[in-house]
């Protein structure tokens, strides 16, 4: 194929259109639009000029970053017998794993059914129905578990009325982590190197799953973890929690608490702030989880060398969240708007020192149920 330069110094491409668009994939399958999901260069206004970070856009995948383990758990769970031919899925969500589970019984026939509570965004829960899965909701919260054990429930209720019925239970399945070995063999690929990784930490799997990997090629990657205020994963204790997609009142399996070297706990208006800078500055944003990701992220490119490489995960795009994070009205009944982050993190050595309200980070990172004396 050639290449020639108008008078106008515009270039236009010679040759076939196959060759034109070489590059472009060719799906006869959904399942195969996953994966292979760019990278984007961050900087200003997050990080200074030259020292900033590499953004895995996940929100290039259809549904977002967990199309690959609703595939990979649906899949090992055929292979393995757990699921059998027909038979229905089911499992709790706040949004994002739904959509992939619902790619995944597309792709391998089975129905799907997701138990959700009043969170969830209407639109989110109008494009499940709409991709053919039934959605249940929880009406309270439980009285400990808030509404993630609600819903763990009402999945258990499901499963011991419908026969055959298969949960993934991406809290606890080690095919949650096992599916992200794509995602991190694809930051090899794209680059070259990786000194410190951050991601946001929900169910825990694909923090443990792309770090476990990298680790293999980085020895000394650092990994960072970013959760929300109110959550529980890192010793905090439970708390009202505004953000969906990272945070958690239960305590999930799938966590490698020893992988962290610290963790990040971000408010809901520092992560509205962070979004809405990266909409406008990069075209490129999404919901919570990539708002307090890209925070966490520049301050660590501000207070690294150079050339430290950083790649940071944002889960999916913005598109579920134009009610939330993109909706004047509700950041402002939430005193969401004009929330500006501080320039760095408040700082605590332990997680139990004090609850937090903000940006704060803890460099001590410990099972919050082995601490307790309860852990299995």
């Amino acid at each position: 194929m050639s290449k020639t330069v108008s008078s106008h110094g515009v270039f236009t491409l010679a040759g076939s259109p196959a060759q034109v668009i070489a590059g472009a994939a060719t799906c006869h399958n959904p399942a195969n639009a996953v994966g292979n999901t760019p990278v984007l260069r961050i900087e200003q206004p997050l990080s200074p000029l030259g020292r900033g970070f590499w953004a895995k856009l996940e929100g290039f995948n259809p549904g977002g970053m967990k199309d690959r383990p609703a595939l990979h758990m649906v899949g090992q769970a055929k292979a393995r017998g757990d699921l059998r031919p027909g038979a229905m899925i089911v499992e709790s969500t706040s949004g994002t794993l739904g959509l992939g589970l619902a790619l995944a019984g597309i792709v391998h026939g089975h129905p799907v059914t997701l138990v959700a509570d009043p969170g969830m965004e209407p639109m989110m829960h109008r494009m499940l129905c709409a991709y053919g899965t039934s959605v249940e909701m929880v009406t309270e919260p439980h009285p400990v578990g808030g509404w993630q054990q609600a819903r763990r429930d009402l999945v258990a209720e499901i499963l011991d009325r419908t026969p055959n019925a298969y949960c993934p239970d991406q809290y606890n399945n080690p095919d949650n982590v096992a599916a992200y070995e794509p995602l991190a063999l694809e930051l090899v690929s794209q680059l070259g190197r990786v000194d410190v990784l951050v991601c946001s930490v929900g169910t825990g799997g694909h923090s443990a799953g792309v770090a476990r990997v990298l680790r293999r090629y980085f020895p000394d990657l650092r990994l960072i973890g970013v959760d929300t205020v109110g959550s529980t994963i890192f010793g905090q204790p439970a708390g009202p929690r505004l953000m969906r997609g990272l945070g958690s009142s239960i305590l999930p399996r799938n966590v490698d608490y020893a992988a962290f070297d610290e963790v990040h706990w971000v408010a809901p208006g520092e992560a509205v702030w962070a979004c809405r800078k990266l909409a406008a500055s990069h075209h490129a944003t999404g919901g919570w989880s990539v708002g307090a990701v890209a925070l966490v992220s520049g301050w660590i490119a501000r207070e690294n060398e150079p050339h430290t490489r950083i790649a940071a995960v944002f889960p999916d795009g913005p598109h579920r969240y134009f009610d939330t994070v993109y909706n004047d009205e509700f950041c402002a009944a939430h005193g969401l708007l004009d929330v500006e982050p501080p320039a760095e993190p408040d700082v605590i050595a332990e997680p139990g020192d004090r609850v937090v309200s903000r940006w704060t980070r803890c460099a001590t990172v410990a099972d919050p149920a082995v601490v307790a004396g309860c852990a299995p």
